[in-house]
């Protein structure tokens, strides 16, 4: 065979997977919801924002509508004081920053028709959860096998839920009650040079068992992402400060988080 026809094909066979991924995959009415703390909120409500990675998930994905209920600060965990808050509006962690009361804005939307009823909501959170465990002090005092044979979570006491795996499972469990065809997918959280690989990975294992116990679709940012804790150490190359994404940074971890999302989408 010519070598270079052989160098042709050999090219075109690996760029086959990726073709027939967009191909099977068309989500040109499909809408998408967003949840989850900075690394998301830094796109906007309307996704626009180039230092967030829904900016660039929406490039690759094509969704028919994109909206972000995400908030800086935000952590899955809750403490005795989270309550319903529809109101609240702040960028660092409180007590009702949390991605339940997003979920609430979301669900009071819907119900009030101001938002159809998304097909996929995808929650990125878990960073400061890990971070700022003085501040959530029973982050991971349950594992999953607990969280979830213990009895059904009441919606309306946000408060009981003060572990991570209490608290996933009563946003996702909550979600899915209202909004049963909508797809569910959880982002663990990246790499950051604020808290150690360790403490993310088991962040990150501590969702990823929960979205298990759920059957819902998880997505690992702890690795296979171009945010790495030790390279970001030496010299910020797609974070601003070692944790936030800058342009760059976003644009890659979008374009990844689109690409698992058609695969899981493609191969159910």
């Amino acid at each position: 065979m010519n070598s270079l026809l052989h160098i042709s094909l050999l090219a075109l066979a690996l760029l086959l997977p990726t073709a027939a991924r967009a191909v099977a995959v068309d989500t040109a009415a499909w809408r998408v919801v967003v949840l989850g703390d900075s690394n998301t909120w830094f796109s906007g409500d309307d996704c626009t924002g180039e230092e967030g990675w829904p900016r660039w998930f929406a490039e690759r994905f094509r969704p028919a509508a994109l909206r972000s209920y995400a908030r800086s600060g935000a952590t899955w965990t809750h403490t005795p004081r989270t309550r319903r808050d529809l109101e609240e509006y702040t960028e660092i962690i409180s007590d009702n920053n949390v991605v339940y009361n997003q979920a609430v804005r979301l669900l009071t939307d819907v119900a009030a028709g101001c938002l159809p009823a998304p097909d996929i909501i995808v929650i990125a959170a878990g960073t400061n959860d890990a971070w700022f465990r003085r501040r959530r002090p029973k982050v991971f005092a349950q594992t999953a096998a607990q969280a979830f044979s213990a009895p059904a979570p009441d919606v309306s006491a946000p408060a009981a839920a003060v572990t991570l795996a209490a608290a996933v499972r009563l946003d996702c469990e909550m979600l899915r009650a209202a909004l049963p065809e909508a797809r569910i997918v959880l982002l663990t959280p990246m790499q950051t040079v604020a808290v150690a690989d360790t403490e993310i990975r088991r962040t990150g294992d501590l969702i990823a068992a929960c979205a298990a116990r759920l059957d819902l679709a998880c997505i690992r940012l702890d690795s296979g992402t171009c945010v790495v804790s030790v390279r970001e150490r030496r010299r910020r190359t797609y974070t601003k400060d070692g944790t936030h994404t800058n342009r760059a940074g976003a644009q890659q971890v979008g374009r990844y988080v689109a690409e698992k999302l058609l695969e899981l989408i493609a191969n159910p």
